[in-house]
């Protein structure tokens, strides 16, 4: 609950520092809030450009963030132009973690070290990404495969930043009626299936792998 709690504080930390609360009510239609607003937070020296500051909130608050991020530069039909442009710049830039930590994984998921596992395993990743990164490994019939391993704590991660996201976008549509047609339960849950597919999809490759042993 203490974590969670930070957490939440930490969101909403960011938000303040990039403005975002002035995003969303410009985007209401609500003058008098955003006057209100601007007077609580009048030490605030906003320059920015709004879809440069929601891009640096999002890599600021970490990988699942990014992803959303990123969904939402596809979505030119909720999203306005500058931001749909500027969301599409977002990278995952995470450096890779310990390889000892991605054999560990293996090891636990599989039942089998990758030295058993594969006829070669490259402990040196070949790309790493906000969820996972991704070895290169050759199966014991010579056919050569790509392995994606989760980060160490990634998938209680990702349900607590959803969680949240859930409960933000709850908020918003009943504090905010106009934010409907934004429709932000709906997007938040089609983020939440996305994730969750690819998820699915590295354990299906898991097990897959496990069955040709």
């Amino acid at each position: 609950m203490i974590l969670k709690f930070l957490r939440l504080l930490k969101i909403l930390t960011v938000i303040v520092k990039y403005g975002l609360d002035e995003i969303a009510i410009s985007g209401l239609h609500v003058p008098r809030t955003a006057r209100l607003i601007n007077t609580v937070f009048f030490w605030r020296r906003i320059t920015s450009p709004r879809a440069i500051r929601l891009r640096l909130a999002l890599e600021e608050l970490g990988p699942i963030f990014v992803k959303f991020g990123q969904v939402l530069s596809t979505r030119p039909d909720l999203m306005p132009p500058d931001i749909v442009s500027e969301l599409s710049l977002l990278q995952d830039r995470v450096p890779p973690f310990d390889s000892a930590l991605a054999v560990a994984q293996i090891t636990r998921s599989l039942g089998a070290p990758p030295e058993e596992l594969f006829a070669s395993f490259e402990r040196t990743p070949v790309a790493s990404a906000s969820i996972a990164q991704v070895h290169f490994a050759t199966l014991k019939n010579g056919k050569e495969v790509a392995v994606k391993v989760l980060r160490p704590g990634m998938k209680t991660t990702i349900d607590e930043d959803l969680a949240l996201m859930q409960l933000a976008a709850r908020l918003i549509e009943k504090v905010w009626p106009d934010s409907r047609r934004l429709k932000p339960r709906e997007v938040v849950g089609e983020f939440d299936k996305y994730l969750h597919d690819e998820l699915d999809l590295m354990r299906e490759a898991a097990n897959a792998s496990q069955l040709r042993r």
